[in-house]
């Protein structure tokens, strides 16, 4: 609610004239925003994006937000050939601070995605969100039973950087850091079962990831590198496999082993469902052709894997 009061004494008659101007928002349940707010229609390849703004005074303009926008999902359709879902609800809170967070998609109306944008962010931190494509991607799988999660926030954090990449927003050398870095976060530790059976962090976001990237490996290790796991997630989608659907993960996985040809996916899930089963990830980057020295990235061209490396994040379909 704003409410706005002028008050006004008179001189005469020491009576207080308050003149209270209120206008009352409708607030929506599911994300608090007020019903008054008019969208913008973003047109994507696929389809089209319902664009909530925030009401309230930013840094940035309505334009910067709807070029991250674009942007976002631009880099989502590079990765999938186009828009995953043929109509997307976005709507974008306002926040405290310079940073984007607080993302979270739903499987309503096609798909809903709610998050907040600091009222001090700039075009810089625009430039350099993975939240949104994140949640973006998440409209690309159907959902999944709750053992399962580990596969809807591993795709997407896995799909993200690879996807931004592949988009030419962020350099390749930055996704191989980053996997560098943080793959380790998803191996089992002390105690811990397979991914359907280890719901931490760790597990669901890492181990998911990691069970992309030894799954991308793969299927371009036995297709010549004619294929890899975004075949694999186009077919998903293209056999109607979107976060408004729910299906058992076999099925989305049979599907998407029936596009490049192999059995990766299944048999990469029945082995990591139920085990630990750590990964040698040492002897993969070097397999690939990776190394971080003082922070940095070296490539190794001459590596075994090299174009299988050069491959994943490859713009080309």
């Amino acid at each position: 609610m704003q409410t706005v009061a002028r008050l006004a004494d008179t001189t005469c008659t020491a009576l207080c004239l308050v003149m209270i101007f209120v206008f009352t928002l409708t607030v929506d349940a599911a994300s608090k925003r007020p019903t008054g707010s008019q969208p913008t229609i973003v047109q994507v390849p696929g389809g089209q994006i319902e664009v909530t703004l925030p009401d309230e005074v930013m840094t940035l303009s309505a334009a910067d937000l709807l070029n991250w926008v674009k942007n976002s999902a631009g880099s989502v359709t590079t990765y999938y050939g186009r828009f995953p879902v043929g109509h997307l609800t976005l709507r974008i809170r306002s926040g405290n601070g310079a940073g984007i967070s607080h993302g979270v998609t739903y499987p309503v109306d096609g798909g809903l995605i709610l998050i907040t944008v600091g009222r001090q962010a700039t075009t810089q931190t625009l430039a350099d969100d993975w939240v949104l494509t994140h949640e973006m991607i998440h409209l690309a799988f159907p959902s999944m039973a709750e053992d399962h999660h580990w596969i809807e926030e591993g795709i997407s954090t896995y799909v993200e950087p690879v996807a931004r990449a592949q988009a030419g927003r962020l350099p390749v050398a930055e996704v191989w850091k980053e996997f560098i870095r943080d793959m380790p976060k998803g191996e089992p530790g002390f105690g811990d079962a397979g991914l359907d059976h280890t719901p931490t962090w760790g597990r669901t976001y890492w181990g998911g990831a990691m069970f992309c990237l030894i799954a991308d490996v793969k299927i371009h290790e036995r297709t010549q590198n004619r294929k890899g796991l975004r075949d694999a997630l186009r077919a998903i989608v293209a056999n109607g496999g979107t976060i408004s659907e729910d299906w058992e993960i076999e099925k989305a996985l049979a599907i998407g082993d029936k596009a490049t040809g192999t059995s990766v996916l299944l048999e990469l899930y029945r082995e990591m469902r139920d085990k630990p089963s750590p990964v040698d990830l040492d002897q993969l980057w070097s397999k690939l052709g990776l190394a971080l020295r003082r922070g940095e990235v070296t490539f190794d061209d001459k590596a075994s894997g090299a174009g299988i490396r050069r491959a994943i994040t490859s713009p080309q379909s």
